[in-house]
């Protein structure tokens, strides 16, 4: 199946300035409300709770050390972080005990370095969902954890990505050595260059996402499984643009290194095309690992190779 669920969030009606006579984060285990996320983050302290966020542009940014937080819209798609990042780094910085990101969208993050997130992940497993990350350096930048999970379903990833000005590159997911990486149900598109999802992670689950380079400009891979990886990647739709940094592979494995496992990596029930009349040729999946790969059916337009050992 097509992954469309997230394609309301781009077009959904931009809401006005958050209001001044109504607290925009509350907590909802209490009741309280708060000018500033970092206050309400702050009240939770090392428990767990749920910060409701009111629509509107919220030019404000938070880092959780400690406690279990879910970040939550109170209108899925009308809450909006825009263009202000904590330490240098990204919307919400991200070293609690784990947390939870609901129906927010997150645009314009830019910081001296190039990778101004949405999210900068520095420990423990998060779940995103049903949010937008748009217009920034990148959406999701993660450091190390491997015995922690990222999980993102129902979201879109639009307009990320760079690699220029003699930085490193940044991309619209970009994993360092997690455990586990499951993105589904997910639409990427318009890369503004590097890879639509870069992942260290020692497994994934990837599947019934959608991956629209038709619009991209000087973009990379698709997914790049730069240390290797097991798990699968099945049933995604993948389209190649035109503008294009690279175009020989959709799909790498452990072009980086073989720190991983890649034995049994299951790549099946894609789809996949080039731009029609590009007069050019590309390769679904480029192996680096030398391990076998469970690659089964996947439907290929022409001009693409199945496989390619590098």
């Amino acid at each position: 199946m097509l992954p469309l669920l997230a394609l309301p969030l781009l077009f959904a009606p931009i809401s006005a300035p958050a209001q001044s006579d109504a607290a925009p984060y509350v907590v909802a285990e209490s009741g309280r409300g708060y000018g500033r996320l970092q206050d309400a983050i702050d009240a939770i302290g090392e428990g767990a709770g749920t910060i409701r966020i009111a629509p509107g542009y919220h030019r404000d940014c938070a880092v959780q050390t400690v406690g279990r937080v879910a970040f939550v819209a109170a209108e899925p798609g009308r809450a909006i972080f825009d263009g202000v990042t904590c330490e240098g780094k990204a919307a919400l910085v991200l070293r609690g005990s784990g947390a939870r990101v609901d129906g927010l969208v997150f645009q314009n993050m830019r910081v001296p370095d190039g990778n101004g997130a949405g999210i900068r992940l520095e420990k423990s497993n998060l779940d995103v969902a049903n949010s937008l990350f748009r217009n920034s350096e990148e959406g999701i930048l993660t450091a190390d954890d491997p015995a922690a999970t990222l999980t993102i379903d129902r979201s879109t990833f639009s307009r990320l990505g760079r690699c220029d000005r003699g930085l490193s590159c940044a991309h619209s997911v970009y994993t360092g050595v997690y455990g586990r990486v499951v993105v589904t149900r997910t639409r990427f598109e318009k890369g503004s260059g590097g890879h639509y999802l870069k992942t260290r992670a020692k497994q994934v689950d990837v599947s019934d996402n959608s991956f629209d380079d038709s619009q991209g400009t000087t973009t990379n891979y698709m997914i790049d499984l730069s240390s290797g990886a097991t798990g699968r990647i099945a049933n995604n739709l993948f389209v190649q643009g035109r503008d294009k940094e690279n175009y020989s592979a959709f799909i790498t494995v452990a072009p980086e290194g073989r720190d991983n496992p890649s034995r049994g990596l299951a790549i099946a029930g894609n789809r996949a095309s080039l731009p029609d009349g590009i007069g050019r040729k590309s390769v679904f999946v480029a192996d680096w690992s030398g391990e076998p790969l469970a690659i089964g059916t996947n439907e290929l337009g022409p001009g693409l190779t199945r496989f390619e050992k590098r």
